[in-house]
């Protein structure tokens, strides 16, 4: 074989290599891509195989079954009945599963713990919620003191975010907090001191409690609070089915 014969061959064998690796480039970069993007600009994490890169490169991102780490929690997610204020289900009926991340929820559990020392626990309205009823709604109430805005997502769709109360272990009744969940008034603000002394002491029990451990209060939701999006934590619009999967 001469030597222009063995540059031809050379020059076929590199077109192909380099054939290969476009279109494995191509594949890979597909592959990698972990968002969809809403109508309103922001980035989500709709699958659970991208759900699973994110952990996988930061293992506080996990998303933990809070009654599966917290003992004696109770959840009544009244986005899957009709007790909230659209009056219908928004999550799919008979959900039970409440998920936060992993920092807040083993500060949960912490809450937990020293509530159930002083004869309480802790009763949960909401905890993650998918980015797509985010969107359902801000089209219904837009008004951000109430509602998230879903040009930025939610505490909620992060898994950063719960709503919940105190219940009386005894008898498992829920301590009287003036209002009930999901109340759009002055009345729900924590500013509002209009109210019973016993009232405006489980609201500070709750709220002092809640703080100890690193949550943040929302001002105009008694039952509303947050942990800090410390870690650029993605929005999610993950079923809870996945989720339940993937736990």
């Amino acid at each position: 074989m001469d030597v222009f014969q063995r540059i031809k061959i050379a020059k076929q064998f590199y077109s192909a290599i380099t054939i290969v690796l476009f279109f494995l480039i191509i594949f890979f970069d597909a592959s990698a891509q972990k968002f969809s993007t809403s109508s309103y600009g922001v980035n989500y994490i709709s699958s659970a195989g991208s759900y699973r890169k994110t952990i996988k490169n930061d293992n506080n991102k996990k998303m933990y079954n809070l009654q599966q780490i917290i003992p004696g929690i109770m959840v009544d997610l009244r986005y899957a009945s009709s007790q909230n204020f659209v009056r219908k289900p928004l999550y799919p009926v008979g959900v039970t599963s409440a998920f936060l991340r992993m920092l807040p929820a083993k500060a949960l559990a912490l809450v937990q713990l020293e509530l159930n020392n002083q004869g309480f626990g802790l009763k949960v309205f909401d905890s993650y919620r998918p980015y797509s009823v985010t969107i359902k709604f801000w089209e219904l109430v837009k008004d951000d003191r109430y509602v998230a805005n879903p040009s930025k997502g939610s505490g909620h769709n992060r898994g950063l975010a719960i709503d919940l109360t105190i219940i009386n272990l005894k008898t498992g009744t829920e301590l009287d907090m003036g209002t009930g969940f999901d109340n759009f008034t002055d009345s729900a603000h924590h500013s509002f001191t209009q109210l019973p002394s016993t009232v405006l002491q489980n609201r500070n029990l709750l709220k002092d409690v809640m703080m100890k451990y690193g949550f943040q209060p929302l001002e105009t939701e008694w039952w509303h609070y947050y942990w800090p999006n410390d870690r650029n934590y993605e929005v999610l619009d993950l079923t809870f089915s996945q989720l339940k999967r993937v736990d």
